[in-house]
């Protein structure tokens, strides 16, 4: 890894200013001063010794940073941040939503990937969302009480504190309950997500009281938003744990508001969910050795396949972002998408060929077709016969201790704000992940992502994902731990991540802030970021690809190890974010 120059060490710290937050500790004791960043330390990377935290929100940073300072761990911190962000980024953050993370233990140099990931309630099966002519009821699916899967956030928070967790559990629910008790400021990201999901939540009455004035009226920048419900939702979970969740209090409000709507989930979903500890799917990318997520995540299959085909090619030589690299990535980026469309599902039901996705030999045969003079069309791609062997509104945070372990967390709602549904009494947003299936084989889901059998809905299956936690190790120790949201987008956001510090040699801010490119097989086209040279794009148009501009994509939450101490990195694509380290 490229070590960084000490002109940027120099800047790599937070400033005092902005609003300052008084959090209590878990004892009720110590007071810790939470200061928000000037705006300025958003484009400059943080330098910290003892422990670092990045997360797309920056009280839930600040939040990572006390634990840190109160001699948690790694894991302390990212239970504590996972909690804090249900409070500060409602979009994404969450307790009525599910995800992963990974999580190496420095001590041992061991590593494991905790599935935290939704379950479809036992009600739903295969044609569960059809309508009467056959086709998908696209409005049950995502906006009603029937697209929540059941949540494992609280559960995977519960199950990693468990293995790996030194603080007292009461101490890292703690700080969120101080947030949402009180109110948070409402930030100008926040009140403008708020006003872009205000129709979707206007149906319902106990979104409307949660995220709304009394009047109606829209929260502006600077205004409190205050959650009662949440802070005593999250009250019940620091005195009861995850018992609270799924068969206390907090279930019997989650059943009794998805009775009142014709909602899936019932008292026995909640009581049978179980998180899940699993291998990481591992791979090796120029000497150092790739850590991700496995299934029900098609992210770290296709990241290792990806690489494995990059692989191929000099890319160092042929430039970051240069016509000749990019071409090579959208073709490798449309046989990784097909291939998953046909085998990527939920491993406890169906046999995903794991090791012959990933292996060395499947890529080279797939690389040979790749035609470097000429855009392959998205018709004439089919999924592989690799060998046999035996959501936009996603958040991720990575953590780091002074130790040396690792946590890197992506979890979400699917959607912003998920279904747009607060279950009413307990101030938690219901997520509307059984989108992520597919509800008819073929037929596109909200990010465009084509499925087949394998992620056919089924009673207790877990859906199919693309969030990607992922951890570079040299020498069995980390060196980059990072993960984005951005739905399909965050296998090929995490990818070029990788390739642009191991490739391109470049720090992490470099790393995080150059343009984006992706493709996904269906539809055939290659979306690219503002910033490419037009002389690059008329290139990749005369190569045959369909190039169209849009959107940022990802919002990547990083952490480098240099000799010294981890440096971190918040993208700027989205604003709000934070590294906060000491």
């Amino acid at each position: 890894m490229p070590p960084w120059p000490s002109s940027v060490r120099s800047l790599a710290r937070l400033l005092a200013g902005g609003i300052a937050l008084l959090l209590l500790s878990g004892s009720g004791a110590a007071r810790t001063e939470l200061a928000l960043p000037d705006a300025r330390d958003r484009i400059h990377p943080v330098y910290a010794r003892q422990g670092l935290v990045v997360a797309q929100e920056v009280l839930a940073s600040q939040v990572g940073r006390v634990i840190l300072q109160q001699g948690g761990n790694a894991t302390d911190a990212a239970v504590a941040v996972g909690f804090a962000l249900a409070v500060t980024l409602p979009q994404a953050g969450n307790l009525g939503g599910g995800g992963f993370m990974l999580v190496h233990d420095a001590a041992t140099r061991q590593n494991e990937a905790l599935d935290f990931r939704e379950t479809a309630p036992a009600a739903a099966g295969r044609d569960f969302y059809l309508n009467e002519r056959g086709e998908v009821d696209e409005t049950r699916l995502r906006h009603s009480h029937q697209a929540a899967g059941v949540p494992g956030t609280v559960a995977g928070l519960a199950l990693v504190h468990q293995r790996h967790g030194r603080l007292p559990w009461r101490q890292l629910v703690e700080p969120a309950i101080r947030l949402a008790e009180p109110g948070i400021p409402v930030s100008p990201e926040l009140a403008r997500s708020l006003q872009e999901a205000r129709e979707r939540m206007a149906p319902w009455p106990a979104s409307r009281k949660v995220f709304f004035k009394a009047d109606g009226a829209a929260y502006l920048p600077g205004e409190t938003l205050v959650q009662p419900d949440l802070a005593e939702s999250l009250k019940l979970i620091a005195e009861q744990g995850l018992s609270a969740f799924y068969e206390g209090d907090i279930a019997r409000k989650l059943v009794a508001d998805m009775k009142a709507h014709q909602g899936a989930i019932t008292s026995d979903d909640l009581k049978h969910y179980r998180a899940v500890v699993r291998a990481p799917v591992r791979g090796t990318y120029r000497g150092y050795d790739i850590l991700s997520m496995p299934p029900p995540s098609s992210g770290g299959v296709h990241l290792i396949q990806l690489l494995n085909l990059l692989e191929t090619w000099p890319l160092g030589e042929l430039g970051a972002n240069s016509a000749a690299t990019i071409h090579r990535l959208a073709e490798a980026m449309k046989l990784a998408y097909a291939d998953r469309s046909e085998y990527l599902g939920d491993p406890d039901f169906v046999k995903v060929p794991v090791a012959g996705l990933t292996s060395k030999a499947y890529a080279k045969e797939r690389a040979a077709r790749i035609d470097l003079n000429r855009a392959r069309p998205a018709a004439d791609i089919k999924p592989g016969q690799p060998p046999r062997y035996e959501s936009e509104q996603t958040t991720h945070y990575s953590v780091a201790d002074r130790d040396g372990n690792v946590v890197a967390v992506t979890y979400t709602l699917n959607l912003a704000y998920g279904s747009g549904i607060v279950a009413a009494g307990t101030g938690i947003l219901l997520n509307n992940e059984m989108d992520d299936f597919a509800a008819k084989p073929g037929v596109p889901n909200a990010y465009g992502l084509t499925g087949g059998a394998a992620n056919a809905v089924g009673p207790g299956k877990r859906p199919l994902s693309s969030m990607t936690p992922t951890l570079v190790l040299k020498d069995d120790r980390p060196v980059l731990v990072t993960g984005s949201p951005g739905g399909s987008r965050i296998i090929t956001t995490v990818l070029q991540l990788v390739s642009n510090v191991i490739d391109h040699r470049m720090n992490l801010a470099e790393a995080t802030v150059a343009p984006r490119v992706h493709h996904q097989w269906l539809p055939d086209e290659l979306r690219v970021e503002e910033g490419l040279s037009p002389d690059t794009v008329r290139l990749l148009e005369g190569l045959g690809h369909r190039v169209v501009v849009r959107e940022a994509m990802g919002d990547a939450q990083s952490l480098l190890r240099a000799p010294e101490g981890w440096y971190g990195f918040s993208d700027t694509r989205r604003p709000g974010g934070s590294a906060a380290g000491h």
